[in-house]
Parts: structure tokens; sequence; C-alpha cells
């Protein structure tokens, strides 16, 4: 999931929040370098990181003010 985050400098900044599958690595340098590749400069994400699993509704969205909230 992608969030926009606040930034001192930028006022906000694309973040990624990512789940890996059992069994996969993957860095944030590789997260980034993956959509670098494949994205337009701004929607590449500036920072990643990585959680166990995303919150969701009750009927399967996630819920991305709920990543916000964390710290």
């Amino acid at each position: 999931a992608v969030v926009g985050e606040r930034h001192p400098v930028r006022g906000e900044i694309v973040k990624a929040y990512v789940v890996l599958r059992e069994g996969c690595e993957a860095s944030s340098a590789e997260i980034i370098e993956f959509c670098r590749e494949r994205l337009s400069p701004h929607k590449v994400p500036r920072a990643v990181e990585f959680v166990n699993e995303l919150p969701k509704s009750s009927i399967g969205k996630v819920l991305r003010r709920k990543l916000k909230e964390t710290p």
C-alpha cells in the first residue's frame, strides 16, 4: 500500500508499506529501484516500511488512514 506522508521540506512524500511473501527477501533500496524502473518519477516511493500485515476493513479493503497513524 502507498500513502502520502508529511515531510518537513517537500511537504509530502510517497511512502510504501510492503508485506513480503513468506520466504522472500528484499531491501528498501531494491523496492525503490523496482518502482523507479516501472513508474513515473513522482510516483516512486521515497520511503519503504516493511510490515507483517496491512490493516484491512471488514470487506478486505486496505485502511490507508490507519497506516498514516502508525509511528
